[in-house]
């Protein structure tokens, strides 16, 4: 036993002695990672990358899906009010051919009251965005107006408006309805 004792003492480092199967304990083996938890720690990794892809991609979806419900809800709520509006127009027409031909056998205080109320309508529909057309004295755009009559008017541009029938409207720049009118036609240039 001190023969063993003895040998072992002696034996320099580097040298394996009688047990040359034991690895030798350098720091190298302690330093790599096995092979099987390289391959774990990678796919660990391909995971976590294709999770988070996944999530932008989701963040990304729900962002598009509230800006679109945004715009279609205030889609919704502007043709809902061009609606409403375009229903009102013919009131407003109504008012506007009262208070045109009066009747001198009704009372002044009777139109005073209908001029009261299509001035509110009017101010009220202004505040919503509506505005008329311009006709009398424009040239004619067909994106505005609807021709019903050409008419030969001397010292008239040629496509001059020369009388609006019935009056158009826009809301926000959009047409709700075009005016109906009159064109001058063999006009001057």
């Amino acid at each position: 036993m001190e023969n063993e004792r003895d040998r072992m003492m002696t034996t320099q480092p580097g040298e394996t002695g009688e047990n040359e199967s034991a690895p030798a304990d350098n720091g190298a083996a302690a330093a790599a990672p096995p092979t099987e938890l390289a391959e774990a720690y990678e796919k660990a990794l391909a995971e976590n990358k294709d999770l988070y892809d996944r999530l932008l991609r989701k963040q990304a979806e729900l962002e598009n899906f509230r800006k679109r419900t945004q715009k279609e809800k205030e889609d919704l709520r502007q043709h809902a009010a061009e609606n409403l509006i375009r229903s009102l127009l013919p009131t407003l027409d109504g008012f506007e051919r009262a208070l045109q031909h009066r009747d001198n056998s009704v009372p002044a205080a009777f139109y005073q009251g209908l001029e009261l109320i299509y001035r509110e309508l009017r101010e009220v529909l202004g505040r919503a965005g509506v505005e008329p057309i311009e006709t009398t004295g424009e040239l004619f755009d067909p994106y505005l107006h609807q021709a019903v009559e050409t008419v030969n008017a001397p010292g008239r541009r040629e496509h001059e408006i020369v009388e609006e029938l019935q009056r158009g409207y826009k809301l926000k720049n959009k047409l709700l309805r075009p005016a109906i009118v009159k064109v001058a036609v063999g006009g001057k240039d």
